[in-house]
């Protein structure tokens, strides 16, 4: 091949990176800039103590806290070149919070995945909170009601080119959730709080973001390279077939196996460990109840 003809080659071959590079930008910056008409259902907000103290548990063992911090008032969730910067929101009433935003903005916000101006709330995970019993969201939002201000300004959002890519290959939902959440739809009724399979059921959509909806695990969509994939947690070989209710509470409450293995940070055993007996015992009885499924399916 002559110099004229690699250096034409080369060159043509950045101009389609370049063309692909745009059309995934413009495509993927349109579904983004969408807007949504929501018309959230208001919940009952507790005052209590018991309630507010139920609330902020609440915050952690639903993991809240992983992308707005244990203090409530943010912290950086993504920071890659190619993935982007994305920080979760400020959600005190201190500097760069919540300002105006009133009770319904955040049952809005946390149900649907939505702003007061109807822009979608980017990395909102609204999907997974959407089913939420009206009592748990009125004292998530009571809890945030009572948290001490923070002063924490977050810079814009700065989605990258892979995470564009995935997102437009239906891999990253959790970018726009408002797209994949029907909201009109009516509210179910709120579930029997018991150490039942059908309770567990209503805790497992906190699984589903990782585990797939099979719960069988596997690559997690839009996650750091640096993540291990996500476990198997049904009961085929490949994930807990060996494991009992017992040990399933324990590892939850200690971040350790019955073999003495730790389980990888990543894995947020932390917010689980907040759950009550009566709901990691339901959630175990859930997970036995389902199919086995071969590790990796999602």
């Amino acid at each position: 091949m002559s110099r004229g003809t690699w250096i034409r080659w080369v060159s043509g071959l950045v101009v389609l990176v370049l063309v692909a590079l745009a059309a995934v930008y413009a495509a993927s910056q349109r579904r983004m800039d969408r807007r949504f008409e929501v018309t959230p259902t208001a919940v009952v907000v507790p005052s209590d103590a018991a309630a507010l103290g139920e609330g902020l548990r609440l915050y952690f063992s639903r993991g809240c806290a992983d992308c707005h911090g244990d203090d409530l008032g943010g912290k950086r969730v993504i920071d890659d070149l190619l993935a982007g910067m994305v920080f979760g929101a400020n959600l005190t009433g201190g500097r760069g919070g919540l300002g105006e935003r009133d009770d319904l903005d955040l049952v809005r916000a946390i149900r649907h995945g939505v702003a007061p101006d109807g822009r979608a709330l980017l990395f909102m995970p609204a999907h997974e909170y959407n089913p939420l019993a009206d009592a748990e969201i009125g004292a998530i939002v009571a809890a945030i009601r009572a948290a001490a201000p923070v002063d924490r300004e977050a810079p814009p959002p700065r989605i990258g080119p892979l995470m564009r890519a995935l997102f437009l290959f239906g891999e990253v939902p959790t970018l726009v959730s408002a797209e994949v959440i029907d909201h009109d739809a009516p509210r179910p009724a709120p579930p029997t709080v018991a150490p039942t399979a059908a309770y567990g059921a209503y805790l497992a959509n906190l699984c589903v973001g990782c585990h797939g909806p099979g719960l069988s695990g596997g690559s997690i969509p839009g996650a750091p390279p640096s993540w291990p994939p996500a476990s198997n947690i049904t009961l085929d070989a490949s994930g807990l077939a060996t494991w009992d209710e017992e040990g399933f509470i324990r590892a939850m409450r200690s971040g350790t196996r019955a073999d003495g293995t730790l389980i990888d940070p990543v894995m947020p055993w932390r917010n689980f460990s907040r759950m009550t007996d009566t709901e990691l015992q339901a959630l175990w009885r859930h997970l036995a109840a389902l199919p086995p499924r071969p590790a990796g399916g999602r």
